[in-house]
């Protein structure tokens, strides 16, 4: 008996203890369950969350401020030109070197031509031979009229004596032609100034021989109290330049001053090799601040577009065109070709594609196709 009560109590203590075992591994088996399914849900949730594309957008607006087109240009002055000579000889002296102001007529140099007062004296003596040529065939004429009135010669012959009486005249005014040319052309040898303005290039020193219209002038003179400058506007920027309009002109050396101009005349035309239009814009100099050549910036205001604007960012690059991205209330994606017009930096003129409702997408990517699904996330707030 008590080997029985002992043998039940081994059997029932490795029960017990069995039964332990399986719960524990029935709790732990349970327990994995449980984490592998919860490892499971969050990971599916979170490749679910990466899979999401998360897309800021903006909206068209219709009109916004005006702009400014700033282009580069150099100035000139209103009248710039090289004086040259007419007549040919050595130099015998100049009178204004580079920065010399003159004005109109006064003399800048002197030409030593000997052989056009030469010419002169032998057209004077050859007038003077015509003239006398003239009185006698007049004088012949005479005579011969009045034998013609007596009878005594013919018809024919007074005709003659006519005819070079014409002759001669014709032959007076040929020489007195060439005297008045061969005295303009001596007239020539002092070189005076043709308007008033500044010596800016001295090209011959005493002692130089000058050809008349040679390809090296003489002198340089520019007017500097007024300048211009020739802008070369863009294809679509001209329709907005009219003459009259103000422009800014600013001068990198001079820091801080701004310097007005207007716009004088426009050419009405683009060029069709460069697609722009010539805009000449005048500028008063009188206080001399700036200088013929310079290199200056010319702002000229542009008057505000009417039509839609989009932000710059929005605009996608693409094989077949410009495209913007547009997200319907599904928040699926449709891509609208664009016609683009003036270009005001931030934004850009749309002519064509847009209707002026549509959520664009900003910084759109490559990868953003036709159809797709997107998440639209508005800006964070500022803090404080």
């Amino acid at each position: 008996m008590p080997e029985q009560q002992d043998s039940r109590k081994v059997v029932r203590r490795a029960k017990i203890f069995a039964i332990v075992v399986l719960l524990v591994l029935a709790v732990g088996a349970t327990r994995t369950l449980f984490l592998r399914s919860s490892n499971a849900r969050a990971l599916q949730a979170e490749t679910t969350e990466l899979v999401k594309s998360y897309v800021k957008v903006g909206t068209p607006t219709t009109g916004g401020a005006g702009t400014t087109l700033t282009l580069p240009a150099s100035l000139q002055g209103a009248v710039q030109s090289p004086i040259a000579a007419r007549a040919s000889g050595y130099l015998k002296r100049w009178t204004r070197d580079i920065g010399s102001r003159v004005q109109k007529g006064e003399l800048l140099a002197e030409i030593e031509s000997p052989e056009i007062d030469q010419q002169l004296s032998q057209a004077v003596a050859a007038r003077q031979q015509a003239d006398a040529a003239l009185q006698l065939a007049r004088s012949t004429l005479t005579r011969w009229e009045d034998l013609r009135r007596t009878g005594m010669v013919a018809q024919q012959q007074v005709d003659e004596r006519r005819s070079a009486e014409a002759q001669a005249v014709a032959t007076l005014a040929a020489a007195d032609a060439n005297v008045e040319r061969l005295r303009q052309l001596q007239a020539f040898k002092r070189i005076t100034a043709p308007f008033s303005g500044v010596i800016t290039r001295r090209n011959v020193d005493v002692g130089d021989l000058i050809d008349a219209g040679g390809s090296r002038p003489l002198f340089t003179l520019t007017q500097t109290d007024s300048l211009r400058v020739n802008l070369d506007v863009p294809q679509a920027y001209a329709h907005l330049v009219k003459p009259g309009q103000t422009v800014t002109i600013r001068q990198s050396e001079l820091r801080g001053r701004e310097f007005a101009g207007k716009v004088a005349r426009t050419a009405g035309s683009i060029d069709a090799a460069t697609r722009t239009m010539q805009v000449e814009i005048e500028i008063d100099n009188r206080d001399g601040a700036l200088m013929p050549g310079a290199f200056v910036q010319v702002s000229l205001p542009m008057p505000a577009s009417q039509g839609i604007v989009i932000p710059t960012n929005a605009l996608m690059f693409r094989g077949d065109g410009l495209r913007v991205a547009a997200v319907d209330e599904a928040g699926k994606v449709k891509l609208l070709p664009v016609k683009v017009g003036r270009n005001f930096g931030p934004s850009v003129e749309v002519l064509e594609g847009v209707g002026g409702k549509e959520r664009l997408v900003l910084n759109p990517s490559d990868s953003l196709a036709e159809g797709d699904v997107v998440t639209v996330v508005a800006d964070a707030a500022p803090k404080k």
